[in-house]
């Protein structure tokens, strides 16, 4: 895959996403949008990948879009219209959300607008001490994007995530966790290695039940009480036809670690 802005690697069924543009602290740009898309799409794809990592290189994840490029207009020049800019940055959070495979956003620091919501579209997100979250689009004269409304109520409740909307507060990494935008925090040092342990761990279980435990959690406001244990009874009969409930028990048996192949 040829991609400009950035970086799809894959080991231990792990496929990690990077946003490159180090300079402009991974501001989004160009077609980036685009092909953020395109390693989605790649990573949903392959049947060899179980867990998907999204990080940045450099000081920062993302600091959301490119301020320089909109005041000058490269925007357009660039990718036709701002338009399609939406288009990619929707498909890509409806891809995220819709991929059966977990997806950890691994914080490296500054992720603000767009990078902030990003990172709350993830599944899981692990931040380094020195990463940061803003809501910094009322300071721009524009309004939240990326999903932004829709995922950090959920994650904090409507009041906390009114503040933080209407203020473009900057919110450190242990303030972070305490309010719950954030799983672990963990030292810079450490932040690559924690994340990828943490997706192989998952990638090491199966993947069926997993999907299928994602969608389900993703309705956890909508469902009552009724609705979740027949969707359970539902996933666990699907479940007993699979050869990886077999692998699982046999495993267990035989005091070994299971080689589930999602089928």
């Amino acid at each position: 895959m040829n991609l400009e802005y950035i970086l799809l690697d894959k080991r231990d069924r792990v496929a990690t996403i990077t946003l490159n543009r180090p300079e402009k602290m991974n501001a989004f740009a160009g077609l980036m949008r685009q092909e953020i898309v395109a390693a989605l799409d790649d990573a949903a794809a392959d049947r060899e990948v179980r867990v998907v990592v999204i990080t940045g290189a450099g000081k920062a994840f993302c600091t959301g879009g490119d301020v320089n490029e909109f005041a000058s207009g490269e925007v357009k020049a660039l990718s036709g219209t701002v338009s399609n800019e939406r288009h990619a940055m929707c498909k890509a959070v409806l891809a995220i959300n819709s991929m059966e495979k977990p997806v950890i956003a691994s914080v490296n620091g500054i992720a603000a607008g767009g990078g902030c919501n990003l990172a709350l579209a993830c599944d899981i997100r692990i931040a380094s001490e020195r990463a940061r979250f803003a809501q910094v689009f009322t300071k721009r004269g524009v309004h939240p994007d990326w999903g932004g409304i829709y995922f950090l109520p959920r994650l904090v409740g409507y009041a906390k995530a009114a503040e933080l909307i209407f203020t473009g507060a900057i919110v450190g990494a242990e303030e972070a966790h305490r309010i719950g935008l954030v799983n672990r925090v963990v030292s810079d040092d450490e932040l690559q290695s924690v994340s990828h342990e943490l997706a192989v761990a998952i990638a090491k279980n199966a993947p069926i039940p997993i999907a299928f435990a994602k969608r389900g959690l993703q309705n956890f406001q909508r469902w009552d009480l009724p609705q979740a244990l027949d969707y359970e009874s539902y996933v666990l009969e699907l479940c007993k036809k699979t050869e990886d409930i077999v692998e699982g028990f046999a495993a267990f048996l035989q005091k070994r670690e299971p080689d589930f192949k999602g089928r």
